[in-house]
């Protein structure tokens, strides 16, 4: 249910473009039914302001009509930017550092003794927004296995937005995206000064090592593992638990035995995976099996 104050937006925020509680019921109806996404009753704010330009550049002059265009059969690609409008893409180098450090104790050595071996490396990083995390995964790969890409080694990186997608695989970023980073990992990660001196590029060692790729998580995936290990994280708490339930079981399903599930600080796993994903570190979970 809507708070009593969720009225008409446009006298309050724009008087040109009229905004219903009924539009923004079916913005959320939409975007769910898409994404899994759960918009809140507190976000009718956030939803204007971010769709008010494509509201304006389809010379809308309501949501109602907005909507009409975005959910027509032949306007995918104006339902494709509604949702990207509306996505959370907030992240950095080295986030929840505590993750990076099982990867590189717990998780790898094992992996790369099998890699030398003929066996196999898969990572995901499910959700991985511009482009961070999967660098992150990488660099922390190559400080321990420097000839990783004379092997069978793959980083998966997928993401929901397609604008995200286009600043991680272009691997530049501002000097202020990289004040998270280590200054013993940054010689993994980065090349000299990309041309101006305000931006610095992934190394090419990195960038062979992962595949971009569109994925919206809910949408059947054209991958079936096993992966080694999965990060996904901060993307789940958006969704609503019956989504999150699902969720969880198909990143179970395609773990391998002794695999590793890494998820963000507020995100829990329901009692349903109990039975299959062993708690061992902070938000990350072994499975069980026979490795």
């Amino acid at each position: 249910m809507l708070p009593q104050n969720s009225q008409l937006l446009a006298g309050l925020i724009d008087h040109d473009i009229e905004f219903h509680p009924e539009d923004f019921r079916k913005i959320c109806a939409v975007v769910q039914g898409i994404a899994g996404i759960n918009l809140s009753d507190s976000s009718n704010t956030l939803v204007f302001s971010r769709l008010l330009k494509h509201v304006r550049r389809l010379n809308c002059t309501n949501f109602a009509a907005y909507l009409d265009i975005v959910t027509s059969a032949d306007r995918r690609n104006e339902l494709d930017t509604m949702i990207t409008a509306l996505t959370t893409n907030t992240t950095r180098f080295f986030r929840e550092p505590y993750h990076f450090d099982i990867l590189r104790e717990n998780v790898l050595p094992d992996l790369i003794s099998r890699a030398k071996s003929g066996g196999r490396i898969r990572l995901w990083s499910a959700g991985c927004s511009s482009g961070e995390e999967p660098y992150t995964m990488a660099a922390v790969l190559l400080s321990l296995f420097p000839d990783a890409n004379a092997y069978d080694v793959k980083i998966l990186a997928t993401d929901i937005n397609p604008n995200v997608l286009a600043t991680a695989e272009s691997g530049i970023y501002k000097n202020s995206d990289i004040e998270s980073v280590p200054e013993k990992m940054k010689k993994f990660l980065f090349l000299d000064r990309h041309g101006k001196n305000d931006h610095v590029e992934i190394k090419p060692d990195l960038r062979k090592l992962i595949t971009f790729k569109y994925l919206n998580l809910i949408d059947p995936w054209p991958i079936s593992g096993p992966f080694n290990a999965i990060f996904c994280r901060n993307v789940a708490i958006y969704m609503d638990e019956a989504t999150q339930t699902r969720l969880w079981q198909r990143f179970d399903s395609i773990l391998d035995a002794g695999g590793y599930l890494f998820i963000g600080h507020s995100e829990r796993l329901g009692v349903e995976r109990a039975d299959t994903l062993r708690l061992c570190g902070k938000t990350c979970f072994v499975k069980i099996g026979d490795v």
